[in-house]
């Protein structure tokens, strides 16, 4: 089996705990819960002819006090960075996360992923701006975590791209 690390990193409050819990464990819950440092969690996936064992890093949200540690990305094989659909500061800081985290591990596979698209009545991200990311090559993909809507095809777009790298 093949073990593979995935930083899911974004803004302080943007669903990071949330996407992750829906992703491993099918569950949301509306409660709010501030990680502190990281919460890491794994889960077991098939790729292609590949058994991943998938160590996913939940990092703690990024503020104008707290940045992302280049300790917690070390030796990621992917990374999701994720951005609230009603909250146009969180895509900045996605953004900004992205060069730093490619200034850290290189080219590993990176997706956008907007998350809380169930709240489409307080969306405020327009859609030219993502269609920007996606003309220059980035994946972005929507997703609610609360519905669960998206959130395995974002992981496993993310899993096809570690093992094509």
């Amino acid at each position: 089996m093949i073990q593979k690390k995935i930083c899911v990193i974004g803004a302080f409050a943007v669903g990071k705990t949330s996407l992750v819990s829906r992703y491993v464990r099918n569950t949301f819950s509306e409660k709010y819960l501030t990680t502190v440092g990281v919460r890491i969690e794994r889960k077991v996936v098939r790729a292609g002819e590949h058994e991943l064992d998938l160590i996913l890093w939940d990092l703690h949200g990024e503020d104008e006090f707290q940045k992302v540690r280049a300790s917690y990305l070390r030796g990621a094989s992917g990374c999701i960075l994720v951005v609230d659909r009603t909250r146009p500061a969180t895509l900045e800081t996605a953004l900004r996360q992205h060069q730093e985290t490619r200034a850290t591990l290189g080219d590993v596979p990176c997706l956008f992923v907007v998350n809380k698209v169930d709240l489409e009545d307080e969306a405020k991200i327009e859609d030219t701006a993502l269609n920007d990311l996606r003309r220059q090559g980035s994946v972005v993909i929507a997703t609610s975590a609360k519905t669960g809507l998206g959130v395995d095809d974002a992981f496993e777009t993310l899993v096809r791209a570690m093992v094509a790298a």
